[in-house]
């Protein structure tokens, strides 16, 4: 992997980590169009902007994260953890093999594009506005529409976790937020794993000259993921998900083409 290949991928992750556009569908598709092969420290490297691009949610909402007198805010994100868990140990072989599989993922986004275009009507009441109001139930059925970004690949975990949240009257703006806050202890808890399952069959990967790029990568993903957090709260407050499902459905049939045609777009 070269630095720009290593800049491209890294702004690639800042950006879409937390849109509902899916970072894994961008992944996946970017890499055969950047020539880069799957490696140890390829694998290793998308672990390591996914963490920084996580810390930045952090950083942004760190009152929250650091409130310890709110431990009914730290149940919740436990408790939506745990369908995600579950089926992340029933479904790996399921999961690995919908990963390789580009053509899926493909179709996945044009779906998950279709019905971002209709949830803010199909979705359209709104009665919890701050966190503090959203019940244990309803953080674990929106935890059960975040399993589901595990089963499809390319659906966006962002996506599914705000559509649950719409699903159960969170505002537009508080169920992008609680999708962000619940990204952190599961996106962390799934990087550590892939970060010591990479490390422990390859530890090679992290020799000197591997380091500085990798220290690259994860600031630029950092400052973008930071940017591309505050332009979605604001945008998805005052216009809604259409223009990030035709997107998805642009992209989605773009790549289709692509890999049945094998033109170059």
């Amino acid at each position: 992997m070269s630095y720009f290949q290593a800049l491209i991928i890294a702004i690639i992750e800042g950006i879409t980590e937390f849109l509902p556009i899916s970072s894994t569908a961008h992944m996946k598709l970017a890499n055969p169009l950047l020539n880069i092969s799957e490696t140890p420290f390829t694998n290793l490297f998308e672990v390591v902007i996914q963490l920084a691009a996580i810390l930045s949610v952090v950083v942004i909402y760190w009152k929250k994260f650091i409130d310890f007198k709110n431990l009914a805010f730290y149940v919740k994100l436990i408790v939506a953890m745990i369908p995600a868990i579950i089926l992340g140990v029933l479904l790996k072989k399921h999961i690995d093999s919908a990963l390789s599989n580009l053509a899926f993922i493909s179709c996945v986004m044009i779906s998950g594009g279709i019905i971002l275009l209709f949830i803010d009507k199909i979705f359209n009441t709104h009665t919890i506005i701050e966190e503090e109001k959203i019940s244990y139930k309803k953080a674990l059925i929106i935890g059960v529409f975040q399993s589901l970004s595990i089963i499809f690949p390319g659906l966006s975990r962002s996506a599914a976790t705000i559509v649950g949240g719409m699903s159960q009257k969170l505002t537009r703006k508080l169920a992008a937020e609680f999708s962000f806050f619940l990204a952190v202890p599961t996106m962390f808890a799934a990087s550590v794993k892939s970060f010591w399952d990479v490390y422990k069959e390859h530890h090679e990967v992290l020799a000197k000259d591997n380091m500085s790029m990798l220290a690259v990568g994860g600031t630029i993903s950092f400052v973008v993921a930071l940017l591309a957090i505050k332009f979605f709260i604001n945008y998805v407050t005052k216009y809604g998900f259409r223009l990030f499902g035709w997107y998805r459905i642009v992209l989605g049939i773009s790549f289709l083409i692509y890999l049945y045609t094998s033109v170059k777009l």
